[in-house]
This record gives C-alpha cells, structure tokens and sequence, in this order.
C-alpha cells in the first residue's frame, strides 16, 4: 500500500502546478549530457512530450558545440576560440549550419516525434525566424551574430498548432547572411520575446552552489550579495546575471537544473522542492514556498 500512496501524493503534489501552468509557454535550453546520453536523450523526449500534452507550450533550443568541433575536424578544418567562443569564418559557418540545423536538430526533433510529441525541426533561417547583426566586441568572433528581431507570430502559429518548435540558434542577416549565435544568448532572447513563463536551462551542473549547498530559489539581492562575497563566482557570474535580465524583460522564473539526472524536467517543474536552482523575482515573497525558506537558510549560512 505505501507504493500506492507514495504515487498518490506525488500526483496531488503535481496537480496545482499542472493547473497553474496550463497554456503557458516553456523555453528549454537543451544541453550538456542529455546530448549525449541515449537513455537521457529518450527520457528529455518523453518529459516534454508530457509537459505538452499537460497543455503547456513547450520551445527547445539547443546547442552543440562540441559535435560542430567532430565535424569541423573530420572535414579537415581548424576550430579556433577566442575568450572561450567559437571563431566563424565562411567554412565553420557551413559546418555550424551542417550540424545543427542538421544532425542536431532533427535527432532532437526525431526523439521527440518517436515519443509521441509533435516536434518540428527549426533554425533561424526558418520564416525569418531569426535576424541577427554581427555581433561587436573587443574581439572580433566572425560570423557570431547578435539578435535584432525573434519571429514570435510564427513561433505562436506553431504551438497553437499543437507542435514543439527544436530551434538551431543560426541567424539570418540582412543581406542573407547567416550568424552562429550562442545557443544560452538564443534560449535567453526566444524566451523574453515570448514572455515565457519558465526559462529552463539544462546543463551538466546541480544549480547554483554555495558553500557545497544547492541554492534553491535566488533572488537578485541574493545573488548580488553572493557574488560579492565570492560564494558565486566564474562562469556562474554571466549565468545568472543572464537570468535576471530574462526576469526584468518579462520571463517570470528561470531554473538552473542538471539534465543528467533522469527526469529532471518534471521533478523540477512538478514538485515542491524541485532539484535545481529557481531564479525568481525579488517581489515573490519568502513565504511562498518551502524553496523560499530553504533559499533563505542557505543565504543565512553564507553571511556567518
């Protein structure tokens, strides 16, 4: 009997959330060893296949650098970096075009079609979907594009027909020209154009960590004062920052989950504690949930 009951709470324990959600949009960030992982790629697949026939409006955006740096070498071209970011020049844009709207995208779309899902392989390209300038900097990336403008009639059009957009982050210029754009960047800007409801990034890391701890649910003020006490610090800096803006333009939660734990979509999503790190606006008050209170102990700790 405690099988049954244990089953029975998780549904109850689900259902305001499925309630809650209903017809509102999803953007996920699809990345790390859920790429990889056959078993992960199957159980991603399956979770937003749910989470779509639960009624909520589901985009995925994706990556896929290192299979870009597979092809590039096999085709015999050199993959070159600077800061950390990918140089494109005419040759790695065709091998960028070639594997992700390519290979990448239809396996990703293809799984999800195979598991029920009506999935529907994209890149910006697609009905202008996205327009993008050369991205300016201190360095110069080559054919990296920044985006002007996401087609979000277009993207609507398509969920209101009952289908799962795959986005390849490949962008159309105003001559024709096409930009490799960071797939974080596409996820982020698809998602305030949209006004999405939840902005999820799955990625090989828990959340945000501090002090060993999983930090459930950050405020801005939190994170300021966390980043200047060095409790979050490297590449978590930009993450986070990046969340806060996708909040200030209108996305009202954005997580921070670990895609390699089976799931990890729905425990997130449908549970009280949920697993990963839940970015929030300053406003949601501290009572809201057991995430606020658990969030608030953690912060506590990191001041002593």
């Amino acid at each position: 009997m405690s099988g049954y009951a244990s089953k029975e709470e998780v549904l109850i324990e689900a259902l305001p959330y499925i309630q809650t959600y209903e017809n509102k949009t999803f953007v996920i960030k699809y990345g790390g060893a859920v790429m990889t992982d056959d078993a992960l790629k199957q159980t991603f697949a399956k979770d937003v296949t749910m989470l779509r026939k639960l009624g909520i409006n589901i985009v995925v955006v994706h990556g896929g650098g290192k299979d870009i740096t597979e092809t590039a070498s096999k085709l015999g071209i050199e993959s070159r970096f600077v800061d950390g970011r990918r140089y494109t020049d005419e040759q790695m844009i065709d091998v960028v075009l070639m594997t992700l709207a390519g290979k990448i995208n239809k396996e990703i779309a293809g799984f999800i079609t195979k598991n029920s899902g009506n999935a529907i392989g994209l890149c910006g390209v697609d009905n202008g979907l996205i327009r993008a300038k050369k991205l300016e900097g201190d360095v110069d990336l080559g054919l990296v594009g920044d985006i002007t403008f996401i087609n979000t009639a277009f993207l609507s059009l398509l969920m209101k027909n009952d289908m799962i957009p795959v986005i390849a982050p490949i962008g159309l210029g105003e001559q024709g020209e096409l930009y490799n754009i960071n797939a974080d960047d596409a996820a982020n800007e698809i998602a305030t154009a949209l006004k999405a409801e939840k902005l999820v990034y799955l990625s090989d890391t828990d959340g945000v960590i501090v002090d060993g701890q999983l930090v459930s649910t950050l405020s801005k003020s939190e994170a300021n004062e966390l980043i200047e006490q060095g409790k979050i610090y490297g590449g978590m800096i930009p993450k986070v920052n990046s969340a806060f803006e996708a909040i200030e333009a209108g996305v009202q939660k954005v997580h921070l989950i670990n895609g390699g734990i089976k799931h990890s979509l729905l425990l997130e999503i449908f549970t009280n504690e949920g697993i990963g790190t839940e970015i929030i606006n300053e406003d949601v008050p501290f009572s809201a949930s057991s995430r606020r209170r658990a969030a608030q102990r953690i912060l506590e700790g990191a001041t002593r």
